[in-house]
């Protein structure tokens, strides 16, 4: 019966997933970086070594407890830890075998106007925030698009973001994280993906019911740790691979132009898909213009917010540029170069040969051997998606209490584990599908608030030399 279930929902998913991807998706997230871009005057680049310097000025894993909200670092940990999942490892995979080694290129492009993207949705969300009753920060863009709408109009967008964000993130998406856990550790460890799946939603309920705090204080640790690993063990693969660099990073130019030279067929049609796939899954990996990690940076305690969006714009460096790239690297220089068991190989016949789950294990097996580099990435990946289950967990009861109020909150958490689960036993193809059409429909709210609050946006900035 479930299989029956998955096998009619599919085609009609990805159909949706087409249009909204294709002729939606990268029109919003260009259209929108780029005019946040040209109007900060690029702050992207300007205000970069400021972002770095607070970030890695600010460098802890044991922060200071908070009355209400985080530090800016535990911010940053939390929306790190939502950004860097299974979208760098996974998400990266599935775009290089669907849309070519090409595909990276856009995903670049689409990160670098996404930095001053996510700029703006950090400052939004400061500005917008709000104490409740009880002292509590509560922020997001729920709060932001109110603003920028008043009224009916604004309510409806308001609850049609969260709502999609609900089943985006909090249900399908850490389904998605779940899944890739299993099925890289039943492909490790040969331990069947419903036990570990039964252990990830053990682990999970404690820190649910721990609250913000406790979600923080576990962010904080987790990420700079496990960035640090799956980063020393990328580069070890590559210097073991150094002969392949100069050509690794050549395909990703030459398919990026060339695409139809390995996807086949007309070359606007391949653009296309090599283009999309680049935008679809680099959304999916940093989150940019979603309207997630806005969630996170409300609750930074800082002075100006101007100071949290400088910060998140290194998050989003930090995702694509740092981690998602080297996985690329990896995979690109171990499968697709001369000797590899992608190469010469199109798209099409590639993903016949391999899926996007286990094409980072096969690739790290390739420099590690295979057992072992099974092992590192099934390792690499329950951390990352471990975390990123957290925050998205976070960010869906968010919109959960602002839809039904505080007590929908522990219903919502005894939904989310159950989806939790469910992700180690389902179709890893649905699971994704799914995840990206309601990712793609929680775009659209969130960029039109963006672009009607423009000048609030430039108002933040104004003390670094931005006039409005």
């Amino acid at each position: 019966m479930l299989q029956q279930v998955q096998d009619t929902l599919l085609p009609i998913v990805k159909l949706i997933n087409a249009y909204l991807s294709d002729y939606i998706l990268v029109g919003l997230l260009i259209a929108v970086g780029l005019w946040f871009s040209i109007k900060t005057r690029f702050v992207q680049i300007r205000c970069f070594g400021e972002g770095m310097g607070k970030v890695f000025g600010n460098l802890t894993l044991a922060g200071d407890k908070h009355a209400s909200g985080m530090s800016s670092f535990q911010a940053l940990a939390t929306a790190i830890a939502a950004q860097v999942g299974t979208g760098n490892i996974v998400g990266a995979s599935g775009a290089i075998l669907t849309g070519g080694p090409g595909a990276i290129f856009w995903m670049w492009i689409i990160a670098f106007f996404g930095m001053a993207t996510i700029y703006s949705e950090a400052v939004l969300a400061q500005e917008t925030r709000v104490k409740d009753k009880d002292g509590n920060v509560q922020g997001g863009p729920v709060y932001y698009i109110t603003t920028a709408f008043k009224g009916g109009f604004g309510k409806f967008l308001a609850g049609f973001f969260s709502i999609a964000i609900i089943l985006a993130l909090g249900f399908f998406g850490c389904m998605v994280q779940s899944n890739s856990i299993g099925s890289t550790f039943q492909t490790a460890f040969g331990v069947p993906s419903w036990i570990v799946g039964v252990v990830l939603v053990a682990i999970c309920a404690v820190i649910f019911l721990g609250g913000v705090q406790r979600l923080a204080s576990v962010t904080e640790k987790i990420v700079p740790i496990m960035a640090a690993i799956f980063v020393l063990g990328g580069l070890v693969v590559l210097v073991l691979r150094a002969k392949y660099l100069p050509t690794t990073v050549a395909m990703i130019f030459k398919y990026a132009f060339q695409p139809q030279a390995i996807l086949g067929g007309g070359f606007g049609a391949a653009l296309k898909i090599a283009l999309s796939q680049g935008a679809k899954r680099g959304l999916f990996s940093n989150e940019a213009g979603m309207g997630s990690t806005p969630h996170a940076h409300a609750l930074a305690n800082v002075k100006e917010p101007h100071e949290q969006g400088v910060v998140a714009m290194v998050g989003v460096f930090i995702d694509t540029f740092v981690v998602l790239t080297l996985n690329a690297l990896v995979v690109i220089s171990t499968l697709y170069t001369a000797g590899g068991p992608l190469a010469e190989m199109g798209a099409a016949a590639a993903s016949t040969t391999i899926n996007k789950t286990n094409l980072a294990q096969t690739a790290f097996g390739v420099a590690f051997g295979e057992g072992p580099g099974n092992m590192f990435v099934a390792i690499c990946l329950f951390f990352f998606a471990f975390s990123t289950i957290l925050s998205w967990n976070m960010f869906g009861k968010i919109n959960m209490i602002y839809l039904f109020g505080k007590k929908s909150a522990a219903v919502y958490s005894v939904i989310g584990l159950v989806f939790v689960f469910m992700g180690t036993l389902m179709s890893n193809d649905l699971v994704w599908e799914l995840s990206d059409m309601f990712n793609n429909l929680m775009v659209i709210p969130n960029a039109l608030a963006l672009f009607a609050l423009t000048g609030m946006v430039l108002k933040s900035t104004h003390g670094v030399g931005i006039r409005k």
